[in-house]
């Protein structure tokens, strides 16, 4: 990107991560690369108890918790905690109380499997 990006994130509405496998996790575009066609910057917001499938990150995930709680594959987070993942990193995600998470996440996650099996 060659031009500064100003996102009022008071001002976007959250709307449905429309993933298969994927309910009751909302995100915010905070940033839109038009070259990949994606969103690599972005807010997401969980239900309490909302999940988010086994996935690999091919080009690794940093994440802050705004608020709440999450656990990402053994990691449990709270308010204030960040993570980086690094590249090819697999987990799930999940939240007992609900969170709103920042991510960077600069390339498409891939999905593994549906939630059930075990935690990595």
């Amino acid at each position: 990107m060659k031009e500064n990006v100003l996102a009022k994130s008071s001002e976007i509405e959250w709307k449905p991560l429309d993933e298969e496998l994927v309910d009751g996790v909302y995100i915010k575009s905070l940033l839109f690369d038009k070259e990949t066609d994606r969103s690599p910057t972005i807010l997401l917001k969980f239900d309490a108890g909302s999940t988010y499938p086994l996935h690999n990150h091919p080009g690794g995930e940093e994440i802050f918790v705004l608020e709440g709680d999450v656990k990402v594959g053994k990691d449990e987070m709270q308010t204030g905690d960040y993570l980086y993942t690094a590249v090819g990193n697999k987990h799930r995600v999940s939240t007992k109380n609900g969170c709103v998470l920042l991510l960077k996440v600069p390339e498409q996650v891939e999905i593994i499997q549906p939630r059930t099996g075990a935690i990595l």
